[in-house]
């Protein structure tokens, strides 16, 4: 037990020293070249000089006295008790770049911004300062005090009972959907669903899936990667025409369909009730299957709720909805509502136990949802959400009146129409600005012919702090 204070020293790499070398010159040298190059980054707690010491096979106090050295040179620091830790040091900066004088689409800079950009408005994020920590951490504690101990174990694969229980309980009331505990399965992630499924469908026989016109192309990968073509649907200022499916053309193989009914991303419409109908009708009639995302289905603004195109038909339409636009992504919780058909082919292909979802996060997130938590921060980020899209659309109409923005009536983003052939320069402008924003043309399927220009302007990710400047960004790119 002699050494036992060996193993609380961390690891430390150092280079060798150099052929005649003193073993503190060397040593120094060593450790400033490592706080240099950022291997050590500023912070960085050292080993103790003993463990050290021991680590590279020299006296003590040749590491003592090279540690005391650097501290009194200002590369590192020492204090009672905190040990001895790598100083905080300027860097130099970088001589700026030349800018050009003006971007296209309006506005001055002075040089472009390098790495992570100042206001980010791309679509897709919740704001994330907004997570509800104490409720979550409050759901946590009881949760986790009245697990039983196999909740701890590999589990079943389709997740805990817990979770699927008090889901099905509120898909049903806040979605329309038909759930029952046994025919959910959760998974990390949309991604994570649509993988799954791609399996099965493969596995059916299944050889297309047609998508919309308009979506994501990691979607549209993933499928593919699975050995699926995706053929695209049609799209009018109505929407997605899924009264194409069937017909003699592009689609008329497809198996199967995948669709954002209460919204469609990126175009910001739902799917009108005589399109629903008919892809539903379709399904039945060909024996096909509709994957339907209902991935921001909690947030509508000036409209009735959208229900679930589940409810229409649950044999035919699997339901894949997520908490990561509600809640937030790195959760990776999800869930898919099967018909009764898929249960066993799909939690085959998840695999006989459960890998990928946490049994902690599943039993905060039922709690959460038990304890009426959850219905609590959705109606809250409702209003915060509300409040933002109806700045956005007031600092537009001031700014640039002849924009029109379409897809506000629910969701985390609008669209903003412009004028044929500036959807780039509109963009590179953006990048000036140290504004990240996604055009339209970014989520167009390869097949689907350009026929408009437009920003895609999500208004979930800034926090309150950067969301004016954000907008006063925005204002300066558009035309």
């Amino acid at each position: 037990m002699a050494n036992d204070w060996a193993t609380f020293g961390a690891d430390l790499h150092l280079e060798p020293l150099r052929q005649g070398q003193g073993l503190r010159e060397g040593l120094m040298d060593a450790l400033r070249e490592a706080v240099r190059g950022g291997r050590l980054p500023a912070g960085t707690r050292l080993p103790s000089s003993r463990s050290l010491a021991l680590d590279l096979g020299v006296a003590r106090n040749t590491v003592a006295d090279a540690y005391a050295e650097l501290v009194a040179e200002g590369w590192l620091t020492a204090r009672q008790g905190s040990g001895t830790r790598v100083a905080r040091r300027s860097e130099p900066r970088p001589a700026p770049r030349t800018a050009p004088r003006r971007p296209a689409g309006g506005g001055s800079v002075t040089a472009p911004p390098a790495g992570r950009p100042t206001y980010n408005l791309r679509p897709g994020t919740p704001d994330l300062a907004s997570f509800p920590r104490a409720a979550w951490l409050k759901a946590a504690r009881k949760a986790l005090t009245a697990a039983p101990d196999e909740a701890f174990g590999y589990g079943d694969p389709r997740g805990r009972i817990e979770l699927r229980t008090v889901l099905a309980e509120y898909l049903a009331r806040a979605r329309g959907v038909y759930a029952r505990p046994e025919r959910i399965v959760l998974c990390s992630g949309f991604v994570h669903g649509l993988l799954l499924m791609g399996q099965v469908l493969r596995a059916r026989g299944v050889r297309e899936v047609a998508v919309e016109s308009y979506g994501l192309d990691v979607h549209w990968e993933l499928l593919a990667r699975a050995g699926l073509r995706m053929p695209a649907l049609p799209f009018d200022e109505r929407g997605t025409r899924t009264e194409e499916l069937g017909a003699p053309g592009a689609t008329g193989s497809a198996g199967a369909v995948l669709l954002t009914p209460a919204h469609q991303f990126p175009t910001g419409g739902a799917l009108q009730p005589d399109r629903r109908a008919a892809a539903v009708d379709w399904a039945r009639s060909a024996g096909g299957l509709l994957l339907e995302d209902d991935y921001d289905g909690e947030f509508r603004y000036d409209r009735q709720p959208v229900g679930a195109l589940q409810g229409l038909d649950p044999e035919r339409v699997v339901y894949l909805g997520t908490a990561s636009k509600s809640l937030a992504p790195g959760l990776r919780i999800a869930w898919m509502v099967l018909p009764e058909q898929l249960v066993d082919e799909v939690v085959a292909a998840k695999g006989t136990v459960d890998w990928v979802s946490s049994a902690p996060d599943q039993l905060t997130f039922a709690e959460f949802l038990a304890s009426g938590a959850y219905d609590r921060h959705v109606r809250a980020m409702r209003l915060r959400y509300r409040r933002r899209r109806d700045q956005l659309v007031a600092a537009v109409a001031a700014r640039s009146p002849g924009t029109r923005i379409s897809g506000i009536a629910a969701g985390l983003h609008a669209v903003l129409e412009l004028p044929e052939g500036t959807e780039e320069s509109v963009l590179r402008a953006a990048a000036f600005q140290g504004l990240a924003v996604l055009g339209i043309n970014r989520f167009r399927h390869p097949t689907t012919p350009r026929t408009r220009d437009a920003l895609v302007v999500g208004y979930g990710t800034p926090s309150d702090s950067a969301w004016s400047g954000a907008l006063e960004a925005l204002c300066r790119v558009l035309p």
